[in-house]
């Protein structure tokens, strides 16, 4: 995971961390974001901590790493900081083959993931 820092669109201070070439469908991983949009992070790790998808695991470890980000390299403090944004956007597609009847394959997909999650100081 790789942290960068710095302000985006306002001047408030905002960290964030990104997984890259995470191996499950970004369908699937945006239901679980859209969960935690705009949450504050302890109630955002709470949500994801009982979220039972697949997903919620990896999103959960992303968002612990912002928190980290935030709170060593730019000394802010955990209670004042909220999920500005979250997103997953889709990585490097593996194309597989299956067998099928009479010698013939079927490809099949095996999509990544990148989920980057930003936090900032309210």
């Amino acid at each position: 995971m790789a942290a960068t820092q710095g302000a985006y669109k306002d001047d408030k201070k905002s960290v964030r961390a990104v997984a890259k070439n995470v191996r499950i469908s970004p369908r699937k991983v945006k239901i679980v974001v859209d969960l935690i949009r705009g949450k504050s992070v302890d109630q955002a790790a709470a949500i994801l901590m009982y979220t039972p998808k697949s997903a919620s695991p990896l999103v959960l470890k992303v968002l612990n790493s912002a928190i980290a980000n935030a709170e060593n390299n730019l000394e802010l403090d955990r209670g004042g900081l909220y999920v500005q944004k979250v997103f997953a956007d889709s990585g490097p597609t593996m194309k597989r083959f299956v067998a099928r009847s009479r010698g013939s394959a079927s490809p099949v997909l095996k999509r990544t993931s990148h989920i980057t999650v930003v936090v900032a100081e309210k």
